[in-house]
């Protein structure tokens, strides 16, 4: 009875090639399961050990794209076993070159941009530089599709020595027609190997300001002060004088304070000190000097120096706002008076008589020539 029921006839096959395919592809399935649940998972907590993330990234690529083209190409080579039609059998054999050409494309791809990461982490911000590379690894996906789809074409039987010629003049055509984006690509990639700017960076671009956003493969965004977002192309980005902040380690800062001529001549060989006392008050500072710089043209003038080890902008303010703070009532304790723009007029009346008018500041100015 069992012969018999194994020799019964389904679509020009008997139930016994039924079984042996089906029994191929079972078998099969359990050797890879097996291979996963042992070998596999050996290598994965082996590799969990380890220092770098790169192998357990190596193992989880191939945990999900290796894997899966095993189980599929069991099935189709079970499958082939049974007598099929010729039309058939050529669709079966194109399917499965499809998707194993669609699986090892998506593990190729894993890979590089598995190494690019691990080599950008590896830089100093590493972090913060992998933000950067959403451009490259496009540009990486679309040449691996594009060789990856040439390879299958081949493997199916087209002509993909003509496609590439047409793809080659229609390369110089598109070249020539988009030299600007060229230009910007190109560029992308000066600005990630070179390293100008970074995404985060408070960069000055002539009378523009801001922080980078995103560095993409044409332009790059800059988020300004005032809180609108600025687009600059890549070509022009390079191509400009740029001041990078974020690279500044400390700030040199120079400021001056002036003083009144009626200020006396002890308090003058006085004031350098008292401004250094100031200055070296703050934190974190460091002072470089305080001089009696110059004679101005209403004030006596004193230039003052110093560096803060920090080059937070808000904290260049705070120190200074404190600095000016302590200067005023020092200033006023001793009773020296801070100058202003002041000018000494000669004015002659109808009689031909001299006057002076002393002490004028720029508002009176402003009020007598309008009366």
């Amino acid at each position: 009875m069992l012969e018999e029921y194994l020799k019964l006839e389904f679509w020009n096959n008997t139930a016994k090639d039924y079984l042996i395919a089906t029994g191929i592809i079972v078998i099969g399935i359990l050797i890879v399961r097996i291979f996963k649940k042992t070998l596999l998972q050996k290598i994965k907590s082996l590799t969990e050990k380890t220092s770098t993330n790169f192998d357990d990234y190596l193992v989880a690529a191939i945990e999900k794209f290796v894997i899966p083209a095993l189980y599929i190409s069991i099935v189709f080579f079970g499958i082939r076993t049974l007598s099929i039609s010729d039309g058939f059998r050529y669709i079966l054999s194109n399917a499965h070159k499809v998707i194993l050409a669609y699986y090892i494309v998506r593990l190729v791809s894993s890979v590089l941009i598995l190494l690019l990461k691990t080599w950008v982490r590896e830089q100093e911000n590493g972090e913060e530089k992998v933000k950067q590379i959403g451009g490259i690894i496009l540009i990486i996906n679309v040449l691996i599709w594009g060789l990856g789809i040439l390879f299958l074409f081949d493997n199916l039987g087209y002509d993909v020595t003509a496609i590439v010629t047409g793809m080659g003049i229609g390369g110089i055509a598109v070249a020539l027609a988009a030299q600007n984006i060229l230009g910007d690509l190109f560029n992308y990639f000066v600005i990630f190997f070179d390293r100008p700017i970074e995404i985060g960076d408070f960069i000055v671009i002539d009378d523009k300001n801001g922080v980078v956003e995103k560095i993409g493969i044409k332009t790059t965004r800059v988020k300004t002060l005032s809180g609108e977002q600025l687009v600059i192309a890549n070509s022009d980005l390079t191509s400009s004088r740029i001041h990078n902040y974020k690279k500044m380690q400390r700030r040199r800062i120079l400021f001056g304070v002036g003083v009144t001529y009626e200020t006396s001549n002890e308090d003058l060989k006085r004031i350098p000190g008292i401004l250094k006392e100031i200055v070296n008050h703050q934190q974190p500072i460091t002072f470089d000097r305080a001089h009696f710089k110059e004679f101005g043209d209403s004030s006596l003038n004193f230039e003052v120096v110093y560096y803060i080890e920090d080059a937070a902008y808000n904290t260049y303010m705070d120190i200074q706002q404190q600095i000016n703070f302590e200067i005023f009532d020092r200033f006023q304790e001793m009773g020296i008076s801070i100058a202003f723009p002041t000018r000494t007029l000669y004015v002659r009346n109808e009689n031909g008589q001299k006057l002076k008018i002393e002490n004028t500041s720029d508002t009176e100015k402003n009020q007598e020539s309008e009366s």
